[in-house]
């Protein structure tokens, strides 16, 4: 008759029948067994990455036409179930945790943070208050204190210290955006309350502020919390300040639109821009903030990470005199999607405006006031259990070996920025400050700027098309330019190395460099 997996007709009486059994979606024999395997294929998945094309070769719609387009019926093997995992699904997934991905800032990962996120998927607590799961919420609690003692942040920034409970505290939220609305709307009501406008009236008066280089998330933000496009400013960085927010146009901008009847209400800093890893100076763009009493609040999404080691955590001098400041350990602390880490100063001014008390959530611990209950730092009520794998990764790997990783990207990035400055054809367009480097071919000879953008952007296309590494543009001062970002947590040295051969070669057949250059 054949086996289950070959024979469809076997499948069908077998599982046909077995849909007459009572229904167990939690049989502790399923659980092992499906478990098992999932960890098989994850373990394989790891081992055989390297060799997959980092992006997939498919096209929109693909899925739908080689799985069925309505859910079955009836229930099938788990076999079956992952046979199309890995004939379908895998084929056309762009590999982020491939060792030749340096598209875009790396989703880092360890098995710490995978057994920690399958520990809390099989929990499946909804801690959205401490009630509803002490240790859930105890453990969030905790491990943002410990990663705020890495970061040596203030203890004004913890939930609790030495001397007990402390005036500001943390949350683990979804993503860098999520950290910006809530702040956002702290500020907003804040700022009305200020100004004594009556409800909302004053919100049309109310502005925010961030450079150019600013994760547009953060516009998106803006408009989600209410903010006035128009009076969203995006302030110019140029060279002359490694596209870092210049203090004294912040000053300028904020005085003229108070001159014109304005309330200054948030200015986000960025520690590590997307597109060129530029760094605002946070001490003195809180100083300005001060002048106006304006929420100041730091993304620190890529680069917090690094100020774990004591050589990178000057870029966070002056955040004792900022209100909040995300990181995201999701990106380069090995703790896996998702993980966004938001401390406020004063976690009165963030529960105020969030705060939600429905009578079939209130209890004892709530009313004493001893507890936080996390939900009133987000916009929803329900919560993962996302303390758990960040708390696994710090307690397993220890400061020393976060350090060591850190450190070893930052090596392997500086690497490869010194092969690129050794190579007449390409320039370094931006001062590299942690594992990002952004280079180029540059104009020479007869070749002008915009026959260099289009020749980088042909080399970027027939880099990755060849499926051997994968790497992402921006445009920095008008310039197209190509990112390398170092990190991904299989990386090692020879697959930097690798992908500048790639990049050598490849330069050659690009159409607009043989033509201005004469190969």
């Amino acid at each position: 008759m054949g086996s289950l997996e070959t024979n469809p007709a076997a499948v069908f009486l077998a599982f046909a029948a077995d849909d007459k059994a009572p229904f167990q979606p939690l049989n502790p024999e399923d659980v092992r067994a499906y478990l098992h395997k999932a960890v098989d294929f994850i373990s394989d998945y790891y081992t055989n990455v390297e060799s997959m094309p980092v992006l997939p070769n498919v096209k929109p719609g693909y899925l739908q036409d080689e799985l069925r387009a309505s859910p079955p019926t009836y229930s099938a093997p788990f076999d079956v179930t992952m046979k199309e995992l890995r004939t379908s699904v895998v084929p056309g997934m762009t590999h982020w945790a491939s060792p030749n991905f340096f598209a875009f800032f790396p989703s880092t990962n360890s098995a710490a943070a995978i057994a920690g996120d399958l520990i809390a998927s099989a929990m499946n607590t909804v801690g959205f208050t401490w009630q509803a799961s002490p240790a859930a919420t105890e453990m969030e609690v905790l491990a943002l204190d410990w990663l705020a003692q890495l970061l040596r942040l203030p203890t004004t920034f913890m939930n609790r210290t030495t001397s007990g409970r402390g005036t500001g505290g943390g949350v683990i939220l979804g993503t860098t955006s999520q950290a910006m609305l809530v702040t956002l709307v702290a500020a907003r009501d804040a700022a009305l309350r200020r100004s004594g406008s009556v409800g909302v009236s004053g919100l049309p008066r109310l502005t925010v502020y961030a450079a150019d280089q600013t994760h547009s998330t953060f516009f998106k933000a803006c408009r989600l919390a209410g903010f006035d496009p128009a009076h969203i400013r995006s302030i110019p960085t140029g060279q002359e300040t490694d596209y870092g927010l210049d203090p004294a146009k912040l000053l300028e901008v904020m005085q003229a639109d108070v001159d014109a009847g304005l309330v200054p209400t948030y200015i986000c800093a960025t520690v590590g821009t997307t597109s060129s890893n530029a760094v605002d100076p946070v001490g003195a763009v809180a100083d300005v903030a001060a002048m106006f009493k304006a929420w100041v609040h730091v993304d620190a999404a890529y680069a917090g990470s690094a100020c774990i080691c004591p050589e990178f955590r000057h870029y966070l001098d002056g955040v004792e005199r900022v209100d909040s400041i995300s990181m995201s350990p999701h990106k380069w602390l090995l703790t896996c999607l998702d993980c966004t880490c938001l401390y406020v100063r004063d976690a009165h001014r963030l529960t105020d405006s969030l705060e939600t008390n429905p009578e079939y959530l209130k209890n004892g611990a709530t009313d004493s006031g001893e507890v936080t209950d996390l939900k009133d730092m987000q916009v929803g009520v329900g919560r993962r259990f996302r303390g758990l794998k960040l708390w696994m990764v710090m307690r397993t790997y220890g400061t020393v070996k976060l350090q060591e990783h850190i450190r070893s990207d930052v090596a392997m990035a500086k690497m490869f920025e010194d092969f690129v400055r050794a190579d007449h054809r390409f320039e370094v367009v931006v001062p590299r400050n942690f594992a990002l480097v952004c280079f180029r071919i540059k104009a020479s000879g007869g070749m002008t700027e915009e026959a260099a953008d289009e020749a980088n952007r042909v080399l970027m296309n027939k880099l990755n098309k060849t499926g051997k590494a994968y790497l992402a543009h921006t445009v920095v001062g008008h310039r197209f330019v190509l990112r390398f970002a170092v990190g991904s947590s299989l990386q090692e040295e020879r697959h930097v190395r690798s992908a500048w051969e790639l990049i050598k070669e490849t330069t050659i057949f690009v159409p607009f460099y043989e033509l201005h250059q004469g190969v």
